[in-house]
């Protein structure tokens, strides 16, 4: 009993209390966006999505005493066993799972859905932080970046497989957690680099984009020493660059599905097609802007109400809230949500080994990338990718994930005097 209540004492309550804040003004927010006045149904009925998501938040909190009563060693002991069981269903939901807005998925249990692909995402996480925490491991070694490499990799590319595109791109988060692990950061500017070439080719005509290369290439070799070395360097970095821009049309038009190349469309100009591909974003910037400094009040959202944007209650919850409760209202769930990643990095930074600290920072980026995603693209600096507002969209699966994701860590946090360093 002694020993339950100094574990207890560890726990860090400032992350469950933030969880439970944003899960329940999350849930509110599902019942302004589906709330109907004329029907005349509460908060708790089950017809509704607040109904269903009152399950789901009943349901996580049985998980989360799962968590907390499992041994905190058995997370790195079955982390590859967890990540082969994700990886498993990632397959078999490919030949019995069910299609929805393109993407095969979804299991269908009765009523209720199930996506394998948002469990993968903490499942990843642990067998990274499992084989990244052995010893002797080295980011340097080839052999380790493969290993490394291939864990990240096999999930988002058989979710890719599946359609959702959106839920891939996610995995892009566990590069803040390979660089805080030591990664080079040349890789990573390379790659913004190429992502800043990938907008620019889609802004600017593309012949006018080459030249402006070549320009800035030929002023660069002139301006410094004529070296040969120097000379085929930046040249072969001009080739690789215009390689980038010419392979971008083709990817779009040939790649890309319809519906994928209108997201695209949407994000560079949303005006040139507002009642097709543009619907989305500029009905969200209305819901948004209409709310001003402190919104129409709750359940008093006209835009929600009258279903001008679609997915109200899941990747566009955000709109309900900025348009009931105003700038002060989506300010304060903003806030909220940074405190949350603040303490989640502190956390992670407070770990006496490995495996937790790895753990921990990647469910710091997780959180980070779907909340800046999903809030950057109800506001157009992103596309519409679908991938719900963390804790706050409707969802089962969603909630399922993030619980297991933000506990595991809790629990391994709350044990982290017992680990031996490495």
């Amino acid at each position: 009993m002694r020993q339950e209540r100094k574990i207890a004492s560890k726990i860090d309550w400032v992350v469950i209390c933030l969880y439970f804040g944003l899960v329940i003004m999350g849930w509110l927010n599902i019942y302004a966006a589906v709330y109907d006045e004329e029907l005349h149904m509460g908060i708790f009925n089950l017809a509704l999505n607040s109904g269903k998501q009152l399950i789901w938040i009943g349901t996580s909190i049985l998980i989360i005493i799962v968590i907390m009563t499992v041994d905190f060693r058995f997370y790195d002991s079955f982390a590859y066993i967890i990540y082969g069981v994700v990886v498993f269903l990632l397959i078999f939901v490919l030949f019995a799972g069910r299609e929805v807005s393109g993407s095969t998925s979804w299991f269908s249990i009765g009523g209720f859905r199930m996506q394998p692909s948002e469990f993968s995402k903490f499942a990843t996480a642990l067998a990274l932080a499992k084989y990244m925490s052995k010893v002797n491991y080295k980011l340097t070694k080839v052999g380790d970046l493969l290993i490394t490499a291939g864990i990240l990799l096999l999930p988002p590319v058989l979710i890719i497989i599946q359609g959702d595109t959106g839920t891939a791109l996610v995995y892009g988060a566990f590069v803040i957690v390979l660089y805080r692990e030591g990664l080079n950061p040349t890789i990573i500017v390379i790659g913004l680099i190429a992502i800043a070439l990938f907008v620019l080719t889609l802004i600017f005509n593309q012949t006018t984009l080459i030249i402006a290369i070549v320009v800035v290439g030929a002023l660069v070799i002139a301006i410094g020493k004529k070296k040969w070395k120097r000379i085929a360097v930046i040249v072969a970095a001009m080739l690789v660059v215009i390689s980038v821009v010419w392979s971008v049309d083709y990817f779009v038009n040939d790649i890309l599905k319809p519906h994928q190349q209108n997201r695209i469309k949407a994000l560079i100009n949303p005006e040139a097609d507002p009642l097709g591909y543009g619907w989305n974003v500029t009905q969200s910037k209305i819901a948004i802007g209409s709310g001003g400094l402190l919104g129409k009040g709750y359940l008093q959202g006209t835009q929600t109400k009258f279903d001008f944007v679609p997915e109200q209650s899941t990747d566009f919850i955000f709109c309900t809230l900025g348009e009931e409760q105003g700038w002060v209202g989506t300010t304060g769930v903003i806030i909220l949500f940074v405190f949350l990643l603040i303490r989640l990095v502190h956390i992670a930074e407070r770990q006496k080994g490995t495996f937790a600290r790895i753990y921990g920072y990647s469910v710091a980026s997780i959180l980070f990338i779907h909340f800046m995603v999903n809030i950057g693209m109800t506001i157009g600096l992103f596309p519409v990718i679908g991938i719900p507002l963390p804790l706050f969209s409707y969802g089962g699966s969603s909630l399922w994930a993030f619980t297991i994701l933000i506990f595991i860590m809790l629990k391994i946090d709350s044990h982290r005097m017992q680990v031996l360093v490495r």
